[in-house]
This record gives structure tokens, C-alpha cells and sequence, in this order.
């Protein structure tokens, strides 16, 4: 079995600020260990560090059995890699440097025997491709085929020898997830990092994958904002906040009132060091005053001092780390009663025809499996509807493909639509700076100047992050950003595709007050159970291409 040990570890940023310190804590053997925090604290940081992918500089890391990571950008993989080439990056370094080893020696021998199959190139290159086969089967290729080919079977329906070459573009973001997923926990690493693996998950899913992390014998290490998968799975948690990490040995379902406890601890021991540091202060000046005319005293006072300086070069004990307060004033606006209205719409080669009509000031929850049509129907309003008025342009200025769709489905007046994709998905921001995004505005959104911007920036806990670019963001500020934008917008409808994934605990909070107060209406696709239950009307796709209603959240959907 393996296990994780990370001791006294610290990180410096490149531009010289300090992340994180004395971070300490073990995933035992078999342990289900989550880490938490606020974005941007570094949490995939610490991740990557445990990997191998950072340098410790400070501190050490010690692991034991094989390791398996997943890394956050699965879900989101848009090249022309294969899933040859995901499973192989996923598989152990010597399994991964045979299978790339054998690939090159294929397509080199492929490419010699073009130019001459009797050639003497060709023959070393045909030698050359023989030493990588059979190197191959001595890391273990075949049985790691098997392998690929059982989890290819059970995500795609196809066996391997299908599936080897088709682009992982190709595939929603919840089946490269349970590829990812199903390869790592079946396979032969004793230890998995997983940064944030329910991400892109229906719920369905993450329900299986509660279960098999549950049910698995493996040490994981895992990053995850979903709050029932962290209280169904976790046996301990790191709480990675104020530049350290403290260790919470129970579950998340008693982690809230732990630090609640911690805070109010370390605001006592702070208040006592305080009271102590001022005696010893008070008694030092007191003999240093009475020992300048009784010479007596003078010894008396040299202790003083030095007990003060030892007690000061002792330090402090830490202070609780800073609340996080987000404030989002998502304000929206009056619109007619008739928010959305949808006749005989159907999603070409999704859904069959269904009606619908959404009101002013309707919190819609769009439930049901992936791939099912939900987020093209975001889209589709997002992008005005069939036939869009210029009055229902939408506010933030994403470029949205157009959604293939019969019968119609429009806006009402004034209706407004602002969206919140799932991915990030705007290339136009990655390299801008978000004060200067701010700055300079857009057709929808006045620009701002600096101290403005600033302003705004510091509701949503990103002032320290105003001069990076928006590539560089974490997941979760990159989430918070765009949905100031989406308040700057004026948007009167809101269109969020999965807006909770990359929140940190306080961040959802926030969105949910934030739509609380919002005035306008809020559609809103996710697997988010703990968010879903701040919602009034739910709308399933079914896996059959039925679209209904229902009285409440429906999870249980092919």
C-alpha cells in the first residue's frame, strides 16, 4: 500500500510572494484525504508539489507505491491528442516511456517502409520497432491493453482497438473525467492525486464515484468544492487557508464546526499573548525607569529585558485566517413577465419537441445526464433565441456557436442574457490583466478606471490578482471574475452552465446570495446537489429526449 508524507512544506510564487508555509500533514494507507480552501490558495500547488511537478524547495515529500495523477484540465481537453495518448499519460513513467517508445518506432517504421520495404532502413527501423514490442510486454503493455480496453468498454461501448485513435475532443467533459477515473482506480498506482475529479460529472457519476472511492483500498489526495461528495468520502481534511494548512482528522460533516472551534481557539491564545507581551512590556519599562536612580535595580531590569525578548522571538501564536468576504450584487433588472418562451423546441438530435415558459424571476435548475442537450439550450438562449431581437443581445460578448434546433424559442422584452460557460471558454481574456479588462470595457459594460476597478475587484476577494492576466487565474477566480463581469454586464437573465464547479465553499455561498438578491431570472444548469437546493423550478432532460418538469430535483436518469 502506499502512502503521502509532506512535511514543513513552503512555496514562494515567481514573483516572490509566499503561497504557503509550514504545510504538514500524511495520507495514510487507504486514507481519503480532501483538500480545502479558499481559490487561489494553493491547493493544486500543493498537488503538483506532491507529484513531483513542482520542486520542494522548503520541506520535504515522501511517498511510497506507485502514483496516479489526474490533473484538472481532464474534461477540458480540446487538441488532437487520442486517448492512446490520455490513457498513456495517465499510466506508470516506465508503462508511458515503452508505449511512447513504441509508437515513434511504429510510425518511423511505417514511414521507411514507404520509401522502400526492403530497404536496409527499412530493416532497422522494422529491428528498431521489434525492441519497443517486446519492451513493452516487459513493463506490462499487455496487461495494461486489457486494461484500456475494460475501461473503454465501460465509458464508450467500444473495445480498444475502436477507441485507441479517436481525439479526446470527441468526448463530453464528464466521459474524459470517467476515463480518467476508471483507468486510475482500476489500475496499479497504490497512491492517486485528483484534482477536483467531479468536475463535469452528471450526478449519476459523482455518485459512482463516491461510491468507488469509498469502496477503494487506494491512499487519494483529492481537491474537490462539491460538498456532498467531500461529506460522503472524506476521512480527513486539509484546510489550505492563510499561507499554512491545519488538519481536521474527521470528516467534512464536523469540519465547519471544527473551524469554527480552531478560529475561536486561536483568537483566545492570540488575545492571551497580547495581555502577557503587554506585563512583560509594563514590568521592563518599570525597572528600566526605576533602575536609572537605584543602581540595585539594574540587574533586575536587564532580566526583564531579556525575558521580553525571548518571549517576542518566540512569536506569536498564528491568527485565525482572514473570513473570505465576497459580495456579489448581481442587480439585474425589470423585464416583462414572460422571461423565455419556448414552442415545440427541439434540440436537433437531443431532445424531442416540448413547451416551456419561464417568468420573471424564476430560479430554473436544468437537471439530467450529460449529454442530453442542457447546455446547448443555455446557448441557444444565450445566444437570444431562434430568431433574436436586437433588444436580447447578449451582454457579455462570448462568441457562441449557433445550436441546430427546430420550432423557436425567444426572449421577452427587455430580457437581456448573460452566460456563465462551464469552461472558461473566452480566448479574448486569457492574456489581458483584469484591471485592464475592466478598464477599457466593451460595448455592453462601461470601462472603469483603476481605483474602480479595484473596488470592484476586492468584493470578489481578487484585488491581490487585479494585474495578473486571466490565464493565469486558478479555476475558481477565473469563475469569480466572470461572473463580475456578468454584474458589470447588466444582464437580466441569467444562463449559468455548471457555476459552482471551480467555487471554493465561500465563493458558492456567495453566488447564492448573490442570486438571492438578484433581481431577474436565473436558469442554471448543474450537478451541484447542495447549490441545486436554492432553487424553485426544476426543468429534467431525460435521457429518452423527453423534456419535463419536475416538483423537485430528479437525479436518478439515464
Amino acid at each position: 500500500m502506499g502512502y503521502v508524507d509532506v512535511a514543513g512544506v513552503r512555496h514562494i510564487l515567481p514573483d516572490g510572494r509566499e503561497l504557503f508555509a509550514e504545510v504538514s500533514f500524511r495520507v495514510g494507507e487507504g486514507a481519503k484525504v480532501a483538500l480545502v480552501g479558499p481559490n487561489g490558495a494553493g491547493k493544486t500547488t500543493l498537488l503538483r508539489m506532491v507529484a513531483g511537478d513542482l520542486p520542494v524547495k522548503t520541506g520535504a515529500v515522501a511517498r511510497a507505491g506507485g502514483l496516479g495523477v489526474m490533473r484538472q484540465f481532464i474534461g477540458m481537453i480540446g487538441d488532437e491528442s487520442t486517448l492512446a495518448d490520455l490513457a498513456l499519460s495517465l499510466a506508470p513513467p516506465a508503462l508511458r516511456d515503452a508505449g511512447r517508445r513504441l509508437a515513434d518506432t511504429e510510425a518511423a517504421m511505417r514511414a521507411a517502409e514507404v520509401r522502400g520495404k526492403f530497404s536496409s532502413a527499412a530493416g532497422k527501423a522494422q529491428l528498431a520497432y521489434a525492441d519497443a514490442l517486446a519492451a513493452w510486454g516487459e513493463t506490462g503493455g499487455y496487461d495494461a491493453e486489457v486494461l484500456f480496453d475494460t475501461v473503454a468498454t465501460i465509458v464508450l461501448d467500444l473495445p480498444w482497438d475502436a477507441a485507441r485513435e479517436r481525439p479526446v475532443r470527441t468526448l463530453s467533459g464528464g466521459q474524459q473525467k470517467r476515463f480518467a477515473l476508471e483507468l486510475l482506480l482500476r489500475g496499479p498506482d497504490e497512491v492517486l492525486l485528483l484534482d477536483e475529479p467531479d468536475n463535469f460529472l452528471d450526478v449519476p457519476g459523482k455518485r459512482w464515484l463516491e461510491a468507488r472511492l469509498r469502496e477503494s483500498g487506494k491512499s487519494v489526495l483529492y481537491v474537490s468544492h462539491d460538498r456532498e461528495l467531500l461529506a460522503q468520502t472524506a476521512d480527513r481534511v486539509v484546510a489550505v487557508e492563510g499561507g499554512s494548512a491545519w488538519v481536521h482528522p474527521g470528516g467534512f460533516a464536523s469540519w465547519h464546526e471544527a473551524r469554527v472551534a480552531r478560529h475561536a481557539r486561536l483568537d483566545e491564545l492570540r488575545r492571551r499573548w497580547d495581555e502577557e507581551h503587554q506585563k512583560l512590556r509594563e514590568l521592563m519599562l518599570m525597572y528600566k525607569q526605576k533602575a536609572a536612580y537605584n543602581d540595585g535595580l539594574a540587574s533586575r531590569y536587564q532580566a526583564a529585558q531579556t525575558r521580553l525578548r525571548k518571549f517576542e522571538e518566540a512569536g506569536p501564536p498564528p491568527v485565525p485566517p482572514k473570513e473570505q468576504d465576497i459580495r456579489m450584487r448581481l442587480t439585474g433588472g425589470r423585464t416583462g413577465k414572460r422571461a423565455v418562451i419556448a414552442e415545440q423546441l427541439e434540440l436537433d438530435g437531443l431532445t424531442y419537441p416540448f413547451d416551456l415558459e419561464l417568468w420573471y424571476g424564476d430560479r430554473v435548475a436544468v437537471l439530467g445526464a450529460n449529454g442530453t442537450g442542457k447546455s446547448h439550450f443555455l446557448r441557444l438562449l444565450a445566444r437570444g433565441g431562434t430568431d433574436p431581437d436586437p433588444a436580447n443581445i447578449p451582454v457579455d460578448g462570448a462568441k457562441l456557436t449557433p445550436v441546430a434546433h427546430g420550432g423557436q424559442v425567444r426572449l421577452g422584452a427587455r430580457v437581456r442574457p448573460g452566460h456563465f460557460s462551464q469552461t472558461h471558454d473566452r480566448p479574448e481574456l486569457m492574456e489581458k490583466t483584469l484591471v485592464d479588462i475592466l478598464w477599457r470595457g466593451d460595448e455592453h459594460r462601461a470601462g472603469m478606471d483603476r481605483h474602480a476597478a479595484m473596488a470592484a475587484l476586492s468584493r470578489y476577494e481578487l484585488a491581490g490578482q487585479g494585474d495578473q492576466r486571466f490565464g493565469t487565474l486558478s479555476g475558481g477566480q477565473q469563475a469569480r471574475f466572470l461572473v463580475l463581469l456578468l454584474e458589470l454586464s447588466g444582464a437580466t437573465l441569467l444562463l449559468l452552465d455548471e457555476p459552482t464547479d471551480n467555487l471554493d465553499l465561500a465563493s458558492a455561498e456567495a453566488l447564492e446570495a448573490g442570486l438571492d438578491a438578484f433581481a431577474g431570472t436565473v436558469v442554471a444548469v448543474t450537478h451541484d446537489r447542495w447549490f441545486t437546493r436554492s432553487f424553485e423550478r426544476f426543468v429534467l432532460f431525460r435521457g429518452d429526449g423527453e423534456v419535463v418538469e419536475t416538483p423537485e430535483p430528479v437525479w436518478d436518469v439515464g
